[in-house]
């Protein structure tokens, strides 16, 4: 094995390239229909500049890829397609292998000790990554691969195949049955790509980490629990301090652990207020009926910060260059939403001012409006539910067409999207049916087919698993009720995977569409996306994120139908707490 340089850079723009990095600094490299190489990672910088598109196992490429400097700008995730391919939350290779390959998933072989009781197996050569039983082997899959050279050009070799394959499933799921919905799912290849680049954003994220305040941060903790506390001893009274705030309400000498719900529960019941569980919303509906509630739920509030985001939290998460870092994922599971730790997507309200942008830049956020709606409409194709969409506010033409208030046909339409049949929204519903039969009739179907334990997929083609639930055993009205469960959940599955994966789409364009300005995501957020940019360019970006967005309505409008209108509410701002 000899390590090359120079002679491979003759690669032609999206040309598939398989690439694993080895420990030593260097790198496997193959372009589809070629020899691999080993090349040193200094020089995969001129690979991409030729325009390949990059094909690795996970993120972890990525991530080392980044590392040494090099961003890229078009990749193929195999275990991001594997999740929309498969639905599945494992992606580790020997699943994608075994997916790829159509083998028994409950098959996968694991790696086991050799002890007293197990014995080695000879399973052949160990340098054949496959195994007799047509599996990945569990040590290449562990890491193996990366023992020598060779095992690493054979890995890259490997990810090749498994995108061929993939790319063969994917042109599969448009002609394949569709019992989940009444249309097929949309170009699921451009989903895949999307899927791949939002692994890709997920690296940088992890890398680069979003912009914090450590100053503002801790003042913000201070204001809620007090200063750092320098011992042992100075935290206990500090937590003394907060209680006392609520417990001087109580007759003297009687005393309560606050933070043991069930006492907070007794502590309740003392002043006179019986309630099933120590909720916030539920004590934010006992404002005013004792003096004790305000002051609870300021220790409640104070709790939170302290446990969760407080002094700890910043010293284990923000690093020495003011960058707070977690680990992200470009899919949740059914749903596709990108997922992140260290509080990325829970932060508090109160936390936001601490997060702003460096010096010289500003940060541009957006959020989408009406955002599940707005995909109804789109995966659908219900032509007057489109119409909809062209108003900002599309729950206005909805009341005025079901001739009831905006409050009742926002709260219909996202019962319908979330199967809720009863309520204030319940006659307002079979308006919906009546107005809007593309819309619900998609709802609908997605419902039927999950009840009967048939799997769904999304437009953009993501697996929702709704098969191999067992039912025997159960009472009738227990089967009932878990298939109304089922359609519950499938109806709702198939739009809020949709907007997932149309939001996906949305932050890849914006990301190669925005590189040449400077403009870096630094968040993303459900549906909203954070941008940091160089103040100079802050408005071009604002415009840049919109066309964006009507870029990737175009993308997924179904064949045929008028495109469906999607709004952002768009704000320049310093810090995440300005933004309205």
């Amino acid at each position: 094995m000899t390590v090359v340089e120079g002679q491979h850079l003759n690669a032609t723009p999206g040309a598939l390239t398989g690439v694993a990095i080895w420990p030593d600094a260097n790198a496997a490299v193959v372009i589809a229909g070629r020899p691999a190489l080993i090349v040193p990672t200094s020089e995969l910088k001129a690979i991409e500049a030729a325009g390949v598109r990059w094909v690795w196992w996970s993120k972890d490429t990525a991530a080392e890829l980044i590392q040494a400097g090099i961003r890229p700008k078009r990749c193929w995730d195999l275990a991001a397609v594997q999740r929309l391919l498969a639905g599945l939350s494992q992606a580790d290779p020997g699943h994608v292998w075994a997916v790829a390959h159509g083998l028994d998933l409950e098959s996968i072989p694991t790696l086991q000790p050799v002890d007293l009781f197990t014995h080695a197996v000879d399973t052949g050569d160990p340098d054949n990554p496959i195994g007799p039983d047509g599996h990945l082997r569990p040590e290449w899959a562990e890491g193996a691969w990366a023992d020598s050279g060779d095992r690493t050009m054979r890995w890259a070799e490997l990810a090749l195949v498994i995108q061929q394959r993939q790319e063969r499933a994917l042109a599969a799921i448009e002609t394949e049955p569709h019992p989940g919905a009444p249309r097929a799912p949309g170009r699921p290849r451009e989903t895949a790509i999307s899927e791949s680049a939002a692994e890709l954003i997920c690296a940088e994220l992890e890398h680069d980490g979003l912009p914090f305040d450590r100053m503002i941060g801790e003042r913000i903790v201070a204001g809620f629990v007090g200063k750092r506390p320098l011992t042992a001893d100075d935290e206990r009274a500090r937590l003394d301090e907060l209680d006392r705030d609520v417990l001087k309400h109580l007759p003297h000498g009687v005393d309560f652990d606050l933070r043991s719900p069930d006492q907070v529960k007794s502590l309740l019941r003392r002043v006179g207020i019986e309630v099933p569980d120590t909720r916030a919303w539920r004590l934010e509906g006992l404002r005013g009926t004792h003096s004790i509630i305000e002051p609870l739920l300021r220790w409640r509030r104070a709790e939170r910060i302290r446990t969760t985001f407080g002094y700890p939290w910043i010293d284990e998460h923000v690093g020495p260059d003011g960058r707070l870092r977690g680990h992200w994922t470009g899919s949740d599971g059914a749903a596709g939403r990108m997922t992140a730790t260290a509080g990325l997507h829970n932060m508090p309200a109160e936390m936001r001012p601490a997060v702003a942008a460096a010096s010289g830049h500003v940060l541009v956020r957006a959020d989408l409006g009406q955002i599940e709606p707005r995909v109804l409409a789109a995966v659908s194709g219900d032509p007057d539910l489109t119409r909809a969409t062209y108003a900002d506010d599309m729950y206005l033409p909805v009341a005025d067409r079901l001739r009831v208030s905006r409050e009742i046909a926002k709260v219909a339409v996202l019962g319908a999207m979330y199967g809720q049949t009863t309520g204030k929204g319940a006659e307002a519903l079979r308006g919906l049916e009546r107005e809007y039969p593309g819309a619900m009739g998609y709802l609908q179907t997605a419902d039927e087919a999950a009840q009967g334990g048939h799997d769904l997929r999304t437009y953009g083609g993501r697996r929702i698993r709704m098969s191999g639930e067992i039912d025997n055993g159960m009472s009738a009205g227990d089967v009932r009720s878990r298939a109304a469960a089922r359609g519950r959940y499938g109806r709702n599955a198939v739009i809020q995977g949709a907007a997932a994966e149309f939001f996906k789409t949305w932050a890849a364009l914006v990301r190669a569409r925005g590189s040449a300005l400077g403009a870096q995501i630094v968040l993303c957020l459900h549906d909203e996306l954070v941008v940091q940019v160089p103040t100079a360019v802050a408005d071009e970006v604002a415009a840049l994120l919109g066309d964006c967005l009507d870029e990737t309505a175009f993308r997924w409008s179904p064949p045929n139908s008028a495109p469906v209108r999607f709004v952002a509410d768009t704000s320049i701002i310093e810090r995440w707490s300005e933004a309205k």
